[in-house]
This record gives C-alpha cells, sequence and structure tokens, in this order.
C-alpha cells in the first residue's frame, strides 16, 4: 500500500519556517520538514493541509496561535454545515485549515490534533483517483466527480482529492496558480501525479 510518512515544504527560510510550525502547530520533524525552495510558483499551490481537531476550542487554539506566529487570515474560524474550522496561511505560502465536525465544545481548549490530511486539488477527479489506485491506494470515500479520501492505513498523513477550483474557493484563494507546488509527499515509492505532485521515498524524517 502506497503510504505518507511526512511532508516536506519548499521554504525560503528553513529556519524561520522550523519556528513558525514548531510554535503555531507543535508539528515536529518526524512530520513535516523543509528544504530551500528553487523552483519558482505563483497564486494557489494546487493544495491544503488540514488538523482535524474534536472541538471548536481546539481549532481556535491552533489558528490564534498560527496567527501570533505570523500565518494571514484567509478564512476567519466560524461554523459551516459541517462544523467549524478556519484556514489560515502560512509565511511560506502553504495555506492550513484547522477544521472539526463538532459545533460545541466539549472541555477546555487543547492544541492536539486527531489527524493531519492532505488534500490535493486536481484537474480530473476520475483520472486522479485510478492512479492513486493502481498505486496501492484503496478508496476510502468518493463523491461522485468532486471528492475522493483513500484509506492509508496507520499513516500518520491521511490523503483526499478534490476539484483544484472547489478547493481554492473552500481556502478563500483564487484558483489561479502555476510553477512548483513546493510540496514534496514522503511515502513508499517515488513518482509523479497526473497534476505534478512529487513522491520520493521516505528513507528517513525530511529535513528540518
Amino acid at each position: 500500500m502506497t503510504s505518507i510518512e511526512n511532508i516536506t515544504l519548499d521554504v525560503a527560510d528553513i529556519e524561520a519556517a522550523a519556528a513558525f510550525y514548531s510554535t503555531a502547530f507543535g508539528l515536529d520533524s518526524q512530520l513535516l520538514g523543509f528544504r530551500v525552495a528553487q523552483e519558482p510558483s505563483t497564486g494557489f499551490r494546487g493544495y491544503t493541509l488540514s488538523l482535524t481537531v474534536a472541538q471548536p476550542a481546539d481549532a481556535d487554539a491552533y489558528l490564534d496561535a498560527a496567527l501570533a506566529a505570523g500565518a494571514t487570515s484567509l478564512e476567519p474560524a466560524a461554523k459551516s454545515m459541517w462544523g467549524y474550522g478556519g484556514v489560515v496561511q502560512a509565511p511560506d505560502g502553504a495555506i492550513w485549515k484547522v477544521a472539526t465536525s463538532s459545533k460545541k465544545n466539549s472541555g477546555p481548549a487543547a492544541k492536539r490534533f486527531d489527524s493531519m490530511v492532505l488534500l490535493l486539488g486536481v484537474e480530473n477527479i476520475g483520472a486522479s483517483k485510478r492512479f492513486y489506485v493502481d498505486h496501492g491506494l484503496p478508496v476510502a470515500k468518493s463523491f461522485g466527480p468532486m471528492y475522493v479520501e483513500f484509506d492509508t492505513g496507520s499513516s500518520p498523513v491521511k490523503l483526499a482529492l478534490y476539484k483544484r477550483r472547489a478547493l481554492a474557493k473552500d481556502a478563500g484563494v483564487s484558483s489561479d496558480g502555476s510553477g512548483s507546488h513546493r510540496l514534496v509527499v514522503g511515502g513508499a515509492a517515488t513518482f509523479t501525479d497526473p497534476d505534478g505532485f512529487a513522491w520520493e521515498t521516505a528513507s528517513q524524517p525530511a529535513a528540518r
């Protein structure tokens, strides 16, 4: 089975990025690493990263910490028909969503997340779905030509596909963008998917 062991982000300043993600989200180098950006990138990079939490207070704790550490608010935290959450853009340009399916708090706020999700914005859901199935990822959920979620087993990062324009709208940004995704997925194999997202064998934690 194809799995995701870690994510590497291309950033301008590795030390600054490491400090931001440690302060804002408490993410360590086993899960999130960085390397110096080499290729140009403009506009929407075609993906978002999400932290799923237990309650609204937890989402607020993460979002407030991210904003205090230098992130920019794209979608202020609010209730929706799906639950509660907000979207921020990190200083390096990566877009992060923190959300919960719960609309009410059940206890004190805690900076603790249940799962991390990499959501790729793709042009053709069917083609990308077939590609990942062929690479060993069984489908866990599928909602027609709009959204697919894969079963990544015990992987620390989950993978899902969403239409690019819909994903950009959900993040509160324009779907226009070109150049590098500035993202490398560390997994069990090396390949590039139909939308140009690169996977590399994760033989060790991403550099930091």
